[in-house]
């Protein structure tokens, strides 16, 4: 029997949802497993909070129409498993498929909110006229029918992993605007820049059976993640918003400090166990006592020296819990899913950080090692998944020193400056020399000499 309103009944009174909102408030681009397992667990939190039940979800996919096949005949119900906890989601409230009016939906009065999770990848400039719409290009049709309705203010929240992903969207969507449109914008309509922090595997069909066994219905659309979960949000909000402080969200003027911290400590040293450890799993990658030593090297001597503005955060205990998070078996984070898009992610992640290690006479070793890993995998992989995949595949035989010359070239990922840097064209060299000729093991026993 599958989950549904019709069959809630049958799930425990604990798990079923602590609010269902009754108008649809928020409007969320690319409602995969990760919204549904963050923003969109907040959104409800913050509705059960206050009683205002204005700010249901409507998700619009970008690509695909999987995740309405599943949600749909659900109505939008599904659960989320965060550990042993347990509960039913009711805050979205519809789902969009490509084709469907999402501009009508971006121009209605009740609509305050948008919220993205579109990855990296999204944020690239938009096709030809002629190509398939982007999400840009989709927000931005919304923003001009919004525009002539005379709707009233909007906030457009990015929710990917992006430095500055408010400036880095509102960039984007200026333009693609004409004139009017844009003066309407730049008096309508806030960007605030967010950082997002919460592990969300792909679901899997044990998953599933799990899911199943705990709630006593079918649910074709449960999420399974950590129990730890942030949100820094911006304090620039257009008009009303759902109070996602109330939920636990943290609303700051500057998100830029913790953005880096996650990005680079977390999201980076996922990229290093994707493209070194050879697991399949983060756990297993992080069950070897070497390799975990690596990780916590490469967060204190390359990543924290560039980390700034986090006085009266604890930096050192949020490091020990993420080699805690790393280590959960329960979470099943298949390598594979971070593996993905990497010449769109290494930039902000490793590059950057290594870039200013260089700029204060340091040699960013340790990333430079991971960097190696991700030229060492682009080159062998059998499938690249990767929006330059064409240019990054090459003879695994060339040797290490003309695959670093071929890769440092793709100026679109490591820019001039790191393509003509020869401390960083050696430090690589030499990884993935050593990776190559030795192995992983090895390399980590005389990565100092």
């Amino acid at each position: 029997m599958r989950l549904s309103r019709a069959t809630l009944s049958r799930v425990a009174a604990e798990a079923r949802p602590l609010a269902e909102p009754r108008a649809t408030g928020v409007v969320h681009l690319g409602i995969g497993a990760f919204h549904r397992a963050h923003q969109a667990v907040y959104t409800e939190l913050a509705v059960a909070a206050t009683g205002d039940d204005r700010w249901g979800i409507c998700g619009a996919s970008q690509r695909s129409t999987a995740v309405a096949g599943l949600l749909r005949p659900q109505d939008c119900l599904y659960g989320v498993r965060a550990g042993d906890d347990v509960r039913v989601i009711g805050s979205v409230r519809e789902v969009l498929v490509p084709g469907d009016d999402l501009a009508t939906r971006l121009a209605a009065p009740e609509t305050a909110v948008v919220t993205l999770t579109i990855t990296e990848k999204g944020y690239r400039r938009a096709p030809r006229p002629d190509g398939p719409p982007t999400a840009i290009g989709r927000l931005v049709a919304g923003l001009r029918a919004r525009a002539a309705a005379d709707a009233g203010p909007l906030t457009v929240v990015s929710c990917d992993n992006l430095p500055g992903n408010g400036a880095t969207l509102a960039a984007l969507v200026t333009e693609l605007c004409e004139p009017p449109l844009l003066r309407w914008v730049e008096q309508n309509v806030t960007f605030p820049a967010s950082m997002v922090d919460r592990i969300v595997p792909a679901t899997t069909p044990a998953d599933l059976d799990d899911m199943e066994a705990r709630l006593g219905v079918r649910d074709l659309g449960a999420v399974v993640t950590e129990p730890f979960t942030q949100w820094v949000i911006e304090d620039d909000f257009a008009g009303d918003r759902p109070a996602w402080d109330r939920a636990g969200a943290l609303l700051v003027g500057d998100v830029r400090p913790y953005e880096r911290m996650k990005l680079r400590l977390l999201n980076g040293s996922h990229s290093a166990i994707a493209y070194l450890s050879g697991a399949e799993h983060v756990s297993e990658a992080v069950g070897d006592a070497a390799f975990a030593g690596y990780l916590r090297r490469l967060m204190d001597e390359d990543l924290s020296p560039t980390l700034h503005g986090l006085d009266a955060f604890d930096l050192a205990g949020y490091k020990r819990s993420l080699l805690t998070r790393f280590a959960n078996p329960g979470l099943r984070h298949r390598v594979a899913q971070i593996a993905a898009d990497g010449s769109q992610k290494l930039p902000q992640r490793l590059l950057d950080p290594a870039r200013e290690r260089l700029a204060a006479g340091h040699e960013p070793r340790l990333i430079a090692l991971a960097v190696a890993g991700w030229m060492r995998y682009v080159t062998t992989a059998r499938e690249l998944d990767d929006p330059l995949a064409d240019r990054l595949t090459g003879d695994p035989g060339a040797g290490a020193a003309a695959t670093v010359e071929r890769l440092l070239a793709i100026v679109e990922i490591f820019g001039p400056d790191l393509r003509d840097d020869r401390v960083f064209r050696d430090l690589v060299t030499d990884g993935l020399h050593r990776l190559t000729a030795d192995g992983l093991a090895a390399t980590l026993r005389t990565l100092d000499t």
